[in-house]
């Protein structure tokens, strides 16, 4: 079976099981997969897909501008809510179990909307990692069509190509800002502002695939992909240190800072040996 059938037959499953659903309320957070399972809904059910974007301090600037597009341009029945997962003690902590708090906060809020079976963007790939948030799902009754549909990330930017959305299918991963802070650091909104703030200006000054601001006990680390790290030049470092460290500072935070090839994670638990870093 080659892999524009095998693709088709995959789109063909999600849209016969939305049709089966009727009504859905779907977590749209401005990534590849909740935004392509938000655009299909949208194209099988019409309105009676309600389209919900959650504004946080940890939603990148810039996802939440590709969100409002996309409901601008294609008509969706569009809501954005607060979910307040910031303001909780328990988040603020900043534990492993982190995203529970915050999945808690969103799946509690998108059930009062009570538009028909509340869903997410989960594949099946996201299976293979520790999800704290798939414990939320299952405990406010969400259901994963990607999952039980058997679809996989490969298959999602593939069906993200067959549908013509070139602006999705190549769309870099984007987490929240949250899992750039260490586990155990306390989260603040001022502190997830800067890591937003910090990426933008990089991804203005470089044109990498992937970049992470990550905050740490005791240092500040800049993760590029190994191809754009091998490729900045010594005054390239040199500028984006010092800018960044005048953000930083702006925000009361006055620490070293690093350079480093990207990690997925990196920053998910506990204190990480700094190898192979290079201090700017």
């Amino acid at each position: 079976m080659n892999n524009n059938h095998s693709t088709q037959l995959a789109l063909l499953r999600l849209e016969q099981w939305l049709k089966a659903v009727g009504q859905c309320t779907v977590a749209v957070s401005g990534g590849i997969d909740s935004m392509l399972m938000a655009y299909i809904a949208h194209q099988v059910l019409g309105q009676k897909a309600l389209i919900v974007h959650a504004t946080s301090a940890a939603v990148p600037y810039a996802d939440g501008i590709r969100v409002a597009e996309y409901a601008r341009r294609y008509q969706w029945n569009f809501k954005q809510i607060i979910t307040g997962e910031i303001d909780r003690e328990d988040y603020q902590r900043n534990p492993v179990n982190r995203c529970y708090y915050c999945k808690t906060s969103l799946y509690i809020n998108l059930r009062k909307l009570d538009h028909g079976q509340a869903i997410g963007g989960t594949n099946l790939d996201d299976l293979g990692d520790y999800r704290p948030g798939l414990i939320a799902a299952k405990e406010q009754h969400i259901r994963h069509p990607y999952i039980e549909c058997l679809i996989d990330k490969k298959t999602i930017r593939q069906l993200a190509a067959l549908l013509g959305l070139r602006d999705l299918q190549d769309l870099p991963a984007s987490p929240c800002l949250a899992s750039r802070v260490e586990t155990g650091i306390r989260i603040s909104s001022a502190q997830l502002d800067l890591i937003d703030r910090v990426e933008r200006h990089v991804r203005k000054v470089i044109s990498g695939e992937t970049i992470r601001f990550r905050i740490r006990q005791s240092t500040m680390v800049l993760e590029l992909d190994d191809r754009t790290l091998a490729e900045l030049q010594a005054g390239d470092i040199d500028q984006l240190a010092i800018r960044i460290k005048t953000m930083a500072k702006e925000c009361g935070l006055n620490a070293p800072l690093f350079i480093s090839a990207y990690q997925r994670g990196s920053a998910f638990v506990g204190n990480k040996e700094q190898v192979n870093y290079v201090e700017a």
